[in-house]
């Protein structure tokens, strides 16, 4: 198990999550696109919606409104699985609501990618 949490492979995938934190914040729908795998096999679990495929994450982020974004993360976990494949969970907190997200990351010849991922609130 000396290939979990390599110590390199979570610095990239720290930046590439940072990276799609401060997009997601300010609405920067070019980078969430980047972002995300181009690929039908990407799969979003939103709050209240199934996104299957790159084209309809893209439709969503697009037509998603732009205020009230910001959000304060927490227990935040990085586990890299050799040097391509890692996952992200975290928990948030937005306008008094709690909730919790999770990112399954690929490292493609563009860079790090989600491939899949899941949001979801918690009863308060």
């Amino acid at each position: 198990m000396s290939e979990i949490n390599l110590p390199a492979v979570v610095a990239e995938v720290k930046s590439a999550f940072e990276r799609y934190e401060a997009a997601l914040v300010s609405n920067d729908v070019a980078v969430l696109d980047e972002l995300f795998w181009s690929s039908p096999h990407t799969v979003r679990y939103g709050v209240t919606e199934n996104l299957y495929g790159y084209e309809a994450i893209a439709a969503f982020r697009s037509a998603r409104a732009p205020a009230g974004l910001a959000r304060t993360l927490s227990n935040t976990i990085i586990t890299t699985y050799g040097t391509d494949f890692a996952t992200v969970n975290t928990e948030f907190q937005r306008s008094g609501q709690s909730g919790r997200q999770s990112q399954t990351w690929l490292r493609t010849d563009q860079g790090w990618r989600v491939v899949s991922a899941h949001v979801s609130l918690l009863a308060n």
